[in-house]
C-alpha cells in the first residue's frame, strides 16, 4: 500500500478532538501555555509572551507544506490545550513524523497525550497507509523520551548536533520509531 499525503481532518475519541489548527484556537492555546518556560523548554521556538507571538508560530505551521498541525481540544470543556503535528520525513519511504507537540500543564500526566497519539498513529497506519511513525525529541528531554517509550516508540538513534536550540546551544536529537506491525500490540496495551 502506498502512503497518502496527510490532509487536515478531525480525529476524536472520548478524551480529545484533534482539529485543524486555526487562529481561532490561539486565545485558548495562549491561556494553556503561553509564556510558560517549562512547556516551551524543548520546543524549537522561544516561549511566546503574547498571543500575537503564538499566532505567528501557529501561522508558520499552518502555511508550511511539510506539517499538518492540529489543535488538541478537550472533549470535556471544548478548550484547546495544546497542539501537535504530522510532519514530512524526507528520505524515509512511507514514513510520517508526529511532532511539534506541546500541552498545557493542566493536562500533563493525564490521558491527553496517550489519546492524541493513539488517534494519530491509528490514522497514519489504518487510513493513510504509512509503514512507520517517527517521533523525535531533544536528548535532554527525558520526560518526552519516557512518554514516547510508553506508547511503544523504539529508540533508533541519536543525531548529534542536529540543530540549534533557541538559546543557541546545540541540540542532539533522539529518534524513535513505531512500525505498522508493532502498533497493534502497543495499541492494545495502551487501551487496556
Amino acid at each position: 500500500m502506498t502512503a497518502n499525503l496527510p490532509s487536515p481532518v478531525v480525529l476524536e475519541n472520548d478524551v480529545v478532538r484533534l482539529e485543524p489548527l486555526t487562529m481561532a484556537h490561539i486565545p485558548d492555546l495562549f491561556l494553556a501555555g503561553g509564556g510558560d518556560e517549562e512547556i516551551w523548554r524543548w520546543m524549537p521556538a522561544k516561549p511566546p509572551q503574547a498571543e500575537s507571538e503564538l499566532a505567528e508560530l501557529a501561522q508558520g505551521l499552518i502555511s508550511d507544506d511539510k506539517h499538518i498541525p492540529f489543535a488538541v481540544v478537550l472533549r470535556s470543556s471544548g478548550l484547546a490545550v495544546g497542539w501537535t503535528t504530522y510532519g514530512d520525513v524526507p528520505g524515509f519511504a512511507e514514513s510520517i513524523e508526529i511532532g511539534w507537540t506541546w500541552y498545557g500543564r493542566t493536562v500533563w500526566r493525564t490521558a491527553v497525550n496517550t489519546s492524541c497519539k493513539v488517534l494519530l498513529i491509528d490514522h497514519a497506519f489504518d487510513k493513510l497507509g504509512y509503514n512507520r511513525v517517527m517521533l523525535k525529541t531533544d536528548v535532554l528531554n527525558l520526560r518526552s523520551q519516557n512518554a514516547i517509550k510508553r506508547i511503544g516508540g523504539v529508540h533508533e538513534g541519536t543525531l548529534r548536533r542536529q540543530r540549534r536550540r533557541p538559546d543557541g546551544t546545540w541540540r542532539d536529537t533522539v529518534y524513535f520509531g513505531i512500525l505498522e506491525e508493532e502498533w497493534p500490540d502497543h495499541r492494545a496495551r495502551l487501551i487496556r
